[in-house]
Order: structure tokens, then sequence, then C-alpha cells
């Protein structure tokens, strides 16, 4: 009978024993959901960044690509000066090679940032080829364009930067800002920034550099 009874007192966990291993276990789990809740922040912060960086890269791919046209088959840069500044760029060009100069579609374009739809919005006076003006949206989620100027006169390096352009602007730089979501759990808010700097096609600049 004594036996019986002793083996019976040593079978099983305590009480006290299976607070403490329930304890541990809910420190681990606290520890894992805590890791697992800083991955998936992180993991939606990059996603977000690499959106953000596509959008830019995308825009900002498409601006350098027709600014670089600015003056080409005119005597000048093809800047209009009254209506360029830093928050907007007005630019013609004679691609088509036309006896009637930046009548073409893509020859007259003016760039700019949109506040209220978050959106960088291109304006082609010659849009459909019929001398009707066209607005289409180069990419959206854009908190910021600008446009600096450098000047060359032939004899000294570019000067610059300038807020406006002048009939000696060879040199643009485009400037992109994304501002990130909103990531619970991360450091915000976070921006990303891209930078292009785009030398005129028939500036005199460009042409000494050969």
């Amino acid at each position: 009978m004594k036996g019986r009874n002793k083996l019976a007192n040593s079978s099983g966990f305590s009480s006290i024993e299976l607070i403490i291993a329930m304890v541990i276990m809910l420190s681990i789990m606290g520890v894992v959901s805590s890791l697992f809740s800083k991955a998936l922040t992180t993991r939606l912060r990059e996603s977000s960044r690499t959106d953000a960086l596509t959008s830019a890269q995308a825009a900002l791919n498409v601006i350098s690509r027709e600014i670089s046209n600015s003056g080409y088959g005119l005597t000048g840069n093809g800047i209009v000066l009254a209506d360029s500044d830093p928050g907007k760029l007005h630019f013609l060009s004679n691609i088509i090679n036309t006896n009637e100069i930046f009548t073409d579609p893509a020859e007259n374009l003016t760039f700019y940032y949109d506040p209220v739809t978050k959106s960088i919005l291109r304006y082609d006076r010659n849009g459909d080829g019929a001398g009707r003006p066209q607005t289409s949206i180069i990419v959206n989620r854009i908190s910021s364009l600008s446009f600096l100027y450098w000047d060359y006169d032939g004899t000294n390096p570019p000067v610059g930067p300038n807020l406006t352009p002048s009939i000696n602007t060879s040199r643009i730089r485009v400037t992109v800002g994304v501002s990130l979501e909103q990531v619970v759990g991360q450091a915000n808010p976070q921006s990303v920034t891209l930078v292009s700097d785009v030398t005129l096609r028939n500036s005199d600049f460009m042409l000494r550099q050969y």
C-alpha cells in the first residue's frame, strides 16, 4: 500500500511546474509574435519603397528622354523662358524636321506637378496630331517634381544651379520625390528622391564634350 501511494505522489506535474511551463511558453510565443510583426512591417516598408522607386524611375526616364530633345532642330535650346521655373518646364523641338516647327506631337511639351492628384502631368499642345492639346498622367503617387537649370556660355563651365532657365541653359536637373505610405511600427514618414541630370542634345556644352 505504501509503495502504491509513493508512486501516485511522484507521477505528473505539480501546479507550480505547470504555471512555470505556461509562463515560459507564453514568453516564447510573445517573442515569436514580436519578431513576426517586425518582419511583416519591414516587408511592407520595403515593398512600398520598391513600388515608389519603380514609379519614380519610370517617370524620370520618360521626362529625361523627352527633355533631352529640347531645342532639337532649332537654333536655341527650345526652352520657353517665360513659362518655365522650378515647378514647370515648357520646351519646344523640331523632331520631324518640317518647315512648320513644333506643330507635331511631342514637339511642344510642358511637364508639371499636380498636387491635387499627386501626379506628374505631361501637357502636349499638339497631342492628337490635329492641333488639339492633350494632357496625360506620367505617374501618380508622387509627392514632388522640381527643375534646376545650368547655363553654359561657351567659355565657362556650366553655371548653376539656377531657379529659372536662360537662353544659355544647357543642362537641366529633374528631381522626383515620393512619400512612402505609413507603415505601423516603422519610422514615418519616409521618402524616396530620384535625380537625373539631362544635357540638351544640341547645346554647345554637349557638342564640346566630343
